[in-house]
């Protein structure tokens, strides 16, 4: 199939052909016009063009597009393999979400019922909020160079990629932009995204001083709000881990994510060991240091939150001082594109600098004027944060979904303080 590299997955979204009712309903929500069929007659989908967001899946009144890799199984039986070390990586949207497949009000915060339920069922746990401040971290840091090279006029020593940075977070906006855009890439952050930081980090670190067992037995599990989680996981590119072992002497080859489970098939796999989510003993696992995260790691499923913790990285190390109030409400709330700006004194040079951002959310609607601006060499802005989801990660396609076909968003909109 075009476009895509060896091991990748190619067909992770696919339409039932016996539920399908030709009514175009997906059409109306794909980013990418990748859904292919007349009006009343069977659709099916585009792989070479579908970016596997899943808004398709999580939007059709019937129910007929279909998450076709189903890996909860096989989880299952890695669970059973007291060989194994499995861990899971559970990413800030899963926790607001699992607990409406059990009947809680969309929403619901269950982070201790979580990890209690993991614990049950045999996982150990590597929080994705840990590994999203690393990820602000690296992200931040390179906006800085930026902006101390091409703002403040300081010399680089290496080479930098161009501005306006985007963020490379969301697995189905960097499959947008090699499929659509290929000549912004350049553009984009060179960080990995907070899963596959979480998957290196398990089978190095973590391998040697949390568990203490050989990389080759972890079997890392991403549990994630997002169908394009899938695909990034199955991306060749991503075997950190082993080639760092490999330069330590040690032979093995092996992905740093092994499987992804949406939040659905978490729910699903719960439901299949007997696990009671209502019932489930909470847990905080305050002892294990890859459980540790602060309140910007949290914020990544909405859109508007990776932006809001890297300004405050940027703001502290360009000024040296805290931000008086940690909150950034211009990039907050559901706009299609929120723009706001921020002046900052360089504590080095005593230089001002005003730093431009936007955040969009929703490619179908909301990205196609940033990304032309900047292809044109006309973006006033520093840096861009894009989520391909309408709200960001909260309402992936991944996450329940509402039989009447209106998406999880849909439902929780009412009960959020910013909508």
């Amino acid at each position: 199939m075009k476009g895509f590299q060896s091991q990748e997955l190619t067909s992770i979204i696919e339409i039932d052909r016996k539920t399908c009712k030709g009514c175009d309903s997906c059409k109306s929500f794909c980013p990418t016009d990748a859904i292919e069929g007349k009006y009343g007659a069977v659709h099916r989908v585009n792989s070479e063009k579908c970016i596997s967001c899943g808004q398709c899946l999580i939007n059709c009144p019937f129910g007929a597009p279909k998450d076709t890799v189903d890996v909860v199984d096989k989880v299952i039986e890695k669970l059973k393999n007291k060989q194994l070390t499995v861990v899971g990586t559970i990413a800030p949207a899963v926790r607001v979400a699992i607990g409406e497949e059990f009947g809680m009000e969309p929403g619901s915060l269950v982070t201790e019922k979580l990890y209690g339920a993991m614990k049950q069922a045999g996982f150990k746990v590597l929080d994705t909020n840990f590994t999203a401040d690393q990820t602000i971290m690296e992200e931040g840091m390179e906006l800085i160079a930026k902006i101390r090279h091409f703002a403040l006029g300081e010399p680089s020593e290496h080479h930098l990629g161009p501005l306006p940075q985007f963020t490379s977070c969301c697995p189905a906006w960097v499959r947008y932009v090699e499929l659509y855009y290929p000549t912004l890439l350049p553009n984009m952050s060179s960080a990995k995204s907070p899963m596959m930081m979480a998957g290196a980090l398990a089978k190095t670190y973590g391998a040697k001083e949390v568990w203490k067992v050989n990389p080759e037995d972890i079997y890392m599990v991403g549990i994630m709000p997002c169908t394009a989680k899938k695909f990034e996981a199955s991306r060749p590119e991503f075997h950190s881990a082993a080639h760092y072992w490999q330069s330590q002497g040690k032979a093995g080859s092996y992905p740093d994510i092994d499987v992804v489970l949406t939040t659905r098939d978490l729910a699903r796999l719960f439901k299949k060991l007997g696990i009671d989510f209502n019932t489930v003993p909470e847990f905080t696992d305050k002892d294990n240091p890859l459980a540790q995260y602060s309140g910007a790691g949290t914020i990544f499923g909405n859109t508007g939150g990776v932006m809001e913790a890297a300004l405050r990285t940027a703001y502290f190390v360009i000024t040296g001082k805290e931000l008086d109030v940690l909150d950034f409400k211009p990039v907050r709330g559901l706009q299609g594109v929120k723009e706001a700006s921020v002046t900052m004194k360089d504590a080095k040079t005593g230089k001002e600098v005003t730093l431009k951002v936007a955040v969009a959310h929703g490619i179908k609607e909301n990205v196609k004027a940033l990304l032309e601006e900047t292809k044109a060499g006309k973006s006033p802005y520093h840096f861009i944060e894009i989520m391909n989801c309408p709200g960001g990660c909260v309402n992936g396609g991944g996450q329940p979904i509402n039989p009447m076909g209106t998406s999880w968003l849909g439902k929780a909109k009412a009960v959020l303080p910013w909508s």
